[in-house]
């Protein structure tokens, strides 16, 4: 069963809403028997773009399936027109919460690494020479360490630096996307991330790219990890926390947040926070 999307505020040019994880945002890369975004706001609400395939009703941006957060939906054409502008020029501050492998250092700093649909499988995303610019920053806000059965913590920081892509061949650009398998660890980095850019898994790339894949990210921390961080954590931990934008209609910078769900809550809860905690 999954959890119902909630409106955090509506007017006549703008809806937002809360989406929980589980749901696809658009119809046309759904699966059978997965709920849309797109389904669910044709059935519950009539506004003018609702109803409208070009305009995706009113769906301005998407986030991936299992991430949870503020999604912006216009309500007509102008309105759509106009965040979409937005969107193109980077005027939308953009926040994200993630928990991830490692303790993360240094505390804060941009990724800019360009990413691509990888030529060996044209569904697949990664680092890509020659790719599309990407930039996402970071800054550390706490550091886990796993409890174990006595009860004590272990800290262990595995990160990894990726190796240099420039001039890489595809031979090496398989080894450099290919999934890292490492072996489960014991501390982890509760980060915020603030992307530039919006490329297709973009934040999801640039963490493993650093050495330190979301926890529970099937794709890019591996399905050996992602099944070992699966027994605690049910999910893929990235939530879209919060959205700045200037209105559409009256001008005025507007912030819009989503709280961390229950589901991701309830693991930093069962994590121990370590000392070297900024």
């Amino acid at each position: 069963m999954y959890a119902t999307p909630k409106v955090i505020y509506q007017d006549n040019d703008i809806l937002v809403l809360d989406k929980p994880s589980g749901w696809i945002v658009n119809e046309v890369i759904t699966k059978q028997n997965t709920p849309t975004l797109q389904n669910w706001l044709r059935r519950n609400f009539d506004y003018p773009l609702a109803n409208s395939a070009e305009y995706r009703s009113g769906i301005v941006h998407r986030l991936d399936k299992e991430t949870s957060g503020v999604l912006l939906v216009a309500k007509n054409k102008e309105a759509f027109e106009n965040l979409q502008t937005q969107f193109k020029n980077r005027k939308v501050a953009k926040t994200y919460t993630a928990l991830v492998h490692g303790e993360v250092d240094p505390k804060e700093g941009d990724v800019k690494v360009t990413v691509g649909r990888l030529p060996w499988n044209r569904e697949r995303f990664g680092v890509l020479p020659g790719g599309r610019e990407a930039v996402t920053g970071y800054k550390v806000r706490s550091y886990f360490g796993m409890r174990t059965e006595d009860g004590s913590q272990k800290s262990e920081n595995e990160g990894r630096r990726r190796k240099s892509e420039v001039g890489l061949q595809n031979s090496d650009l398989k080894l450099l996307n290919q999934s890292s398998n490492f072996n489960p660890q014991t501390s982890y980095t509760l980060l915020e991330l603030f992307p530039k850019t919006g490329r297709t898994h973009q934040i999801r790339i640039h963490l493993k790219h650093l050495g330190y894949p979301v926890v529970s990210d099937e794709f890019y921390a591996g399905r050996k990890t992602a099944r070992s961080d699966r027994k605690w954590c049910p999910r893929l931990f990235l939530h879209a926390a919060k959205i700045t934008i200037s209105h559409p209609k009256t001008k005025k910078s507007v912030s819009f947040a989503s709280a961390l769900p229950r589901e991701l809550s309830n693991v930093l809860a069962s994590l121990e926070k370590l000392p070297q905690t900024p």
